[in-house]
């Protein structure tokens, strides 16, 4: 099953890890600076009960804010030193080495087949795919998969800017995941990022009588260096591949399938069409 679907209960390390010291450490820091939750909860501008949360490692607390909560209580930038972790612990264990890579990547190719890609969603079908999952997941935890999704979208707006290229089965598009005004509003974005000049989006036809990707869902990512890496998903099996021949293997399945598909345009007009039709 591909990450931009799965996110089984347990995975992420709330409550666990480097949450959990990351939290003793702001407290020890909070109650050395004299500091009540409420009272600094006002400083950063959180409850008492989110402040009780970071430290007690039930919720992850965003990079701004562990910045803020450094310089106010002194820290002397021990509390920065853990954003890096702090962040990597948003994402389920299965995906957190992809979403690491994926965060320098200056080049990324999906193909996908059961979900919009986790990078083109907005976050109300996010929250539809995460709401969905059986078993079902807390209500915190659906929020921190969302949060988790949305932020790495912010490799969008990375200088320099990464080339995009997405392939989409239309099977995809026709699924209202969340109803019709949250597949709507998925339509919508999927033209607004279409647009975008190193983003390019391809539909995969259902009629086409030759399909190169029935082995399922994948991402190639080229990093640092011109390394290039493939990520895959079955059935709850993930796996990073940096093996050559493995990488080269999926990077040919790419290469038909974007030959099979629709071009970018073609894509986007389906799209649109797709939408007078909601």
């Amino acid at each position: 099953m591909s990450e931009e679907v799965r996110a089984p209960e347990g995975e992420y390390e709330v409550g666990t890890g480097v949450l959990v010291v990351f939290g003793r450490q702001l407290k020890l820091f909070r109650e050395r600076a004299g500091l009540g939750r409420a009272e600094f909860g006002t400083m950063v501008g959180y409850s008492a009960s989110t402040i009780a949360s970071f430290e007690q490692g039930r919720r992850i607390p965003p990079p701004k804010f562990i910045d803020q909560a450094d310089e106010l209580l002194g820290a002397g930038g021990v509390l920065s030193a853990s954003k890096e972790e702090v962040a990597r612990a948003q994402y389920p264990a299965f995906f957190r080495d992809a979403a690491k890579l994926e965060a320098q990547a200056v080049e990324i190719q999906v193909y996908a087949t059961q979900a919009v890609p986790g990078l083109l969603q907005t976050e109300e079908y996010a929250r539809a795919v995460f709401a969905m999952w059986r078993p079902l997941l807390e209500e915190e935890a659906i929020e921190q998969g969302v949060a988790a999704r949305l932020a790495r979208q912010e490799i969008f707006a990375k200088r320099p800017t990464p080339h995009f290229s997405f392939v989409i089965d239309e099977a995809v598009l026709l699924r209202p995941l969340g109803g019709d005004v949250v597949w709507r509003g998925q339509l919508e974005h999927l033209l607004l990022v279409g647009e975008k000049r190193n983003v390019q989006i391809q539909v995969m036809p259902n009629s086409r009588q030759e399909h190169a990707g029935l082995g399922g869902p994948f991402t190639l990512m080229e990093v640092r260096e011109g390394r290039r890496i493939a990520y895959t998903e079955v059935q709850g099996d993930s796996h990073v591949h940096t093996e050559r021949g493995k990488v080269r293997e999926l990077e040919r399945t790419y290469g038909t399938l974007r030959a099979q598909a629709l071009t970018p345009a073609e894509s986007l007009a389906l799209i649109e069409k797709l939408l007078g039709e909601v």
